[in-house]
C-alpha cells in the first residue's frame, strides 16, 4: 500500500488559501446553501480514510464521518482560523474517534495499555512500512491491534502524510511523542505482519 504524501493544509497555500477558508467557514456560520456541503466534499474523503483505519470496516467509518461533521457544524464557531481548517477538522475527527474506540475497549474489556518495550525487536531499515508493497488486508487487521496511541500516530503520519508537526498538533502530543509512536507503531507492525504470513 503506497501512501500518498498528503497535507492537511490548503491547496491554495499561503494567507490566500486561509483567507478562502475563513471564507468559507463564514458562509457556513451564516447559514448559506451548498457551503457546509462544499466543506463536506473537500474534507470527507480524507476523515473517512482515517476513520476506516482507525476504526476497521466501513459501516462504523460511515457512522462516524457523520458525526464527525454534525460535530463539526455544531462547533464552527469555535474555528478561529490559527491552524488550517484541515488541520482543525482532523482534530476534531481524531477526537472523536478515539473517544470511540476507548468506549469500545471498555464495553467489550479490551482496554489497550501502552506498548511493552521490552518486547519490541530492534529495526535498522528505517523505511516506512506503508512504503511497501505489503497486502492491504494484513496491513488493516495488523492496525487495528496496535494501542490506540500509535495506531493513531502511525495512520497520521505514515499513511495520511502528516509531518511529525501536524501529528502533534492533530493529537495535543509532543512531537517527541509523536516519532517515538510511529517508531514503535512501525516495530509492532512488523512483528504482527510476520506472524500473520507466517500463520497463513
Amino acid at each position: 500500500m503506497a501512501t500518498s504524501k498528503v497535507t492537511v493544509h490548503s491547496s491554495a497555500g499561503g494567507s490566500g488559501g486561509r483567507a478562502a477558508e475563513l471564507a468559507l467557514v463564514e458562509r457556513c456560520r451564516q447559514g448559506e446553501l451548498g457551503a457546509f456541503e462544499e466543506l463536506y466534499k473537500a474534507h470527507s474523503g480524507r476523515l473517512f480514510s482515517l476513520a476506516m483505519r482507525m476504526l476497521g470496516n466501513p459501516a462504523d467509518a460511515e457512522d462516524m464521518l457523520q458525526e464527525i461533521f454534525l460535530s463539526a457544524h455544531r462547533k464552527l464557531d469555535s474555528f478561529r482560523g490559527e491552524a488550517a481548517l484541515g488541520t482543525w477538522l482532523y482534530r476534531l475527527a481524531m477526537n472523536q474517534i478515539l473517544d470511540h474506540v476507548r468506549s469500545r475497549a471498555v464495553r467489550t474489556g479490551q482496554l489497550t495499555d501502552g506498548l511493552d518495550d521490552t518486547s519490541l525487536l530492534a529495526d535498522g531499515a528505517g523505511h516506512r512500512l506503508a512504503d511497501r508493497a505489503i497486502d492491504r488486508i494484513d496491513l488493516e487487521r495488523a492496525l487495528a491491534e496496535l494501542p490506540e496511541g500509535c495506531r493513531a500516530a502511525f495512520v497520521l503520519h505514515d499513511v495520511e502524510g502528516l509531518e511529525h508537526k501536524e501529528v502533534s498538533d492533530v493529537l495535543g502530543i509532543a512531537e517527541g511523542t509523536s516519532k517515538s509512536q510511529v517508531h514503535k507503531a512501525r516495530l509492532r507492525l512488523r512483528g504482527l505482519l510476520r506472524r500473520q504470513r507466517v500463520g497463513s
